[in-house]
């Protein structure tokens, strides 16, 4: 298990290794092809500030050199904001007092329906965690329904056991997206007090419980703004490095969700909290070309956090995959639009207005991952 790995590591170590980084650590890491968790330390920190464009011109390189000048769409389709989970930075949490809303069969369809008027065939299925309500035989349900109308089915919800992916996997599920939001204990500990998200172990163990029950993709990824974006990444890097070579079976991607405001009701009415920024903007270009000169092969995603202006500008740099015209609430795009979201969103524009982007920029926009017949081919 990963946590074996984990252990071997200290949090305080990792940090003074990813400050003292020189100038000359990091154009030793640029000049390599084949780069280690060390020379990635130094490429997302301090000192590699001034290398920027370097890196920017390296990722861009690699980036086509696997992938294309392709970008891949995606939207999420929440099915439900019941949450079993108290998280300090979630609207869905349990002790926001907010009305809770589970799709029934009817509105999934519904809501399916209007991502397919959109153009995709990929859709992400996402949740709160609330094994009472919105367990595996809700989830399974909900495959069986969207599995003749999308090709590619990915899904962010409550971490399972081994045998209960086993089970969706045979359904048609083949991605599963789970943050471990931060690699620091005790920040994710003061963070997540109540509920079964609570258990720092738990979570971490996932990606190994779907490795082991044969996933096709795991997403992995920090919340950033939790606890230092630079040490946080590295042990995501970590993860992403032990996984790869345990279940190299297995494809990885690699989301950068920063911390967005969300909707909070209290006794005034509802009421907008927001974290700050967390990082600048330059910073996120930073470690998005650090995890592709560390990792050529893996799959980058980016939200709808982002503002329109920076999606436009790092489509180039390295990321391979975009949502767009997201709704963050159960419902949002027919069902019932105005129900609260999990967090804001910046870049409100359509799926066309973001293909239309996509391809002033030069590259293909792709509304689907690999067919089925080809991923079974592949394995």
């Amino acid at each position: 298990m990963f946590t074996d790995l984990l252990n071997q590591y200290d949090w305080a170590t990792v940090s003074r290794l990813i400050d003292t980084a020189t100038a000359t650590d990091v154009e030793r890491a640029l000049s390599r092809t084949a780069r280690t968790l060390t020379d990635f330390a130094a490429l997302i920190s301090p000192a590699a500030r001034p290398y920027l464009d370097v890196m920017a011109r390296q990722s861009q390189q690699l980036t086509q050199q696997r992938f294309g000048k392709t970008m891949q769409l995606y939207a999420p389709l929440y099915l439900s904001n019941e949450c079993q989970n108290i998280c300090t930075y979630c609207a869905f949490s349990l002790d926001n007092k907010i009305r809770r809303r589970t799709l029934t069969d009817d509105e999934i369809l519904r809501e399916a329906d209007a991502l397919k008027a959109m153009g995709y065939d990929h859709v992400l299925l996402v949740t709160g965690e609330a094994n009472q309500t919105v367990g595996v035989p809700y989830i399974k349900n909900a495959i069986r329904l969207l599995r003749d109308r999308f090709a590619h089915i990915s899904m962010e919800v409550q971490p399972l056991d081994q045998p209960a992916y086993a089970e969706l996997i045979a359904e048609g599920l083949h991605t599963v997206l789970v943050y471990q939001e931060t690699y620091n204990r005790d920040s994710y500990q003061l963070h997540h007090p109540k509920g079964k998200k609570a258990s720092y172990r738990y979570r971490i163990e996932t990606p190994d419980r779907l490795g082991q029950a044969g996933i096709y993709k795991i997403g992995l990824g920090a919340l950033l703004g939790l606890s230092d974006w630079r040490t946080d990444s590295f042990f995501t890097a970590l993860h992403l490095d032990y996984l790869e070579r345990t279940y190299w079976k297995t494809r990885y991607s690699l989301s950068f969700p920063r911390l967005r405001p969300i909707d909070v009701l209290g006794a005034s009415g509802v009421q907008s909290r927001d974290f700050g920024q967390c990082m600048t903007d330059r910073e996120l270009v930073q470690l998005i070309c650090a995890y592709r000169l560390f990792k050529p092969d893996v799959e980058l995603s980016l939200s709808t956090r982002e503002s329109p202006r920076f999606r436009d500008h790092v489509i180039r740099l390295g990321i391979t995959s975009l949502s767009a015209g997201s709704k963050t609430n159960p419902g949002g795009y027919v069902v019932e639009p105005q129900s609260l979201e999990q967090f804001e969103i910046s870049d409100e524009r359509t799926p066309a207005e973001i293909a239309a982007v996509i391809r002033r920029a030069g590259y293909e926009p792709v509304w689907k991952d690999w067919d089925p017949t080809l991923m079974t081919l592949c394995r």
